[in-house]
């Protein structure tokens, strides 16, 4: 999928933007975009299905509101006079003069459109937040397996400490600054097992049918490649949209408050009998607007109309710099992330082996391995962060340019 800039964000990116992932959108066929079972799940939610019969209503509110505006009225009369009976049968019809119907059918239209808007926005919305809780599982998940192997090597290093104790190799103070660690460590490891459990949790509400052994994005989370923004997605945003069709559907509402200004005529027909004679009739009637002539009603519609056209602008205005604001964040974070990646560089894993054989030689103290030993920690969890805060703003990014969608066909039913 290419994405196009604009050219005041797009001097940013053009050289920071090489990630990692790849959304072929085109390679995606409609069968792998309806069997999607990220797509299943989300639209099992039971806000997404509250969401849907609420668009549904709106769709039959509109489907109503396209019908003719006047029913025809049936009159009948009966009366008894001496010996005679009297009686008549007649039909009467308001005439929409002033063709209100197709202002209401326009109105409907744009009740459409904002409805189902606003529902795209919701499931876009409920995607990204599942998206993001699972990267937060992963993110916890790793962070609970190096937690549980600092324990490991603390119980394995308070083994060592007190044989060494008991053959007079360390002294007193080596063991208790090795229970202090310890007993610290508990204490994290317990912080991170929670907060995993949170994010499973919170990840099994967004997903019914998630577990944790079920693969729905890679580990190293989405991946996209050219990062340039389309010039209309912008304007085509289902925020954006939504609150345009509300705009026009207050104009429209001016435009029906206008015409409610002026009455529309009924005329009727009749027939019936009178004594003997045959009797035809016809019935004209015309409401005068004269009391009461609504136009503080039209009045306060346009300046309905005038309020919505403001909020339409100011919901562009707020996603523009939305864009912004997440393509910003998502620069800064793909630095940094990448950067550390460069500096570990496989060291994570060597500089424990070195720790632990320099401190049975002697070369550092057990106060410095303990301090080494946490210092290494601290930074395999900021790598975790890093990577779990770079992913996030990929999501949100998505989710700000409204592509979430698109970016995420690619995850078929695993």
């Amino acid at each position: 999928m290419k994405i196009f800039f604009q050219k005041n964000i797009g001097a940013v990116l053009c050289v920071s933007m090489s990630l990692a992932i790849l959304i072929n959108i085109q390679s995606v066929n409609a069968q792998t975009t309806s069997t999607s079972w990220l797509s299943m799940q989300i639209n099992k939610h039971p806000d997404i299905i509250a969401a849907k019969e609420e668009m549904n209503a709106v769709f039959s509110n509109a489907e109503g509101n396209k019908q003719p505006l006047y029913n025809p009225e049936l009159e009948t009369g009966y009366e008894r006079e001496g010996n005679a009976n009297n009686y008549s049968i007649g039909i009467n019809q308001t005439i929409d003069l002033w063709d209100k119907r197709e202002t209401k059918e326009q109105q409907a239209n744009f009740s459409l459109t904002q409805a189902s808007k606003h529902f795209d926005f919701l499931v876009q919305e409920k995607t990204a937040q599942a998206l993001q809780a699972l990267v937060t599982w992963q993110a916890a998940k790793k962070q609970a397996v190096i937690a549980q192997e600092q324990e490991k090597q603390l119980e394995t290093l308070l083994d060592i400490v007190k044989d060494r104790q008991k053959a007079g190799d360390l002294g007193q103070v080596d063991a208790e600054l090795t229970f202090l660690s310890l007993s610290q460590m508990l204490n994290v490891t317990a912080k991170v097992q929670v907060q995993l459990k949170q994010a499973e949790a919170q990840t099994k509400e967004l997903l019914r049918d998630w577990t944790p052994d079920k693969e729905v994005i890679p580990a190293q989370g989405l991946t996209i490649t050219n990062y340039q923004l389309s010039p209309q997605w912008l304007e085509q945003h289902p925020l954006v949209l939504a609150a345009k069709a509300q705009w026009q559907i207050t104009r429209s509402d001016a435009q029906l408050a206008l015409l409610e200004t002026k009455a529309d005529p009924t005329i009727g027909f009749n027939a019936g009998k009178n004594d003997r004679e045959n009797v035809l009739g016809v019935t004209f009637s015309m409401p005068l607007n004269i009391r009461n002539n609504y136009s503080a009603q039209a009045r306060a519609a346009n300046q309905q109309a005038i309020a919505a056209e403001a909020n339409f602008r100011s919901v562009m205005r707020k996603q523009r710099f939305a864009i912004q604001s997440s393509t910003d964040t998502l620069i800064t974070y793909q630095k940094n992330y990448q950067r550390w990646q460069q500096l570990m560089d496989g060291r994570g894993k060597r500089s424990g082996n070195l720790l632990q054989k320099q401190w049975q030689s002697g070369d550092v103290s057990t106060t410095e391995y303990l301090l080494a030993l946490q210092q290494r920690a601290e930074g395999l969890n900021a790598g975790i962060e890093l990577q779990s805060q770079f992913q996030l703003s990929q999501i949100d990014w998505l989710l700000q340019v409204g592509q979430i969608k698109a970016a995420t066909l690619q995850l078929s039913q695993l």
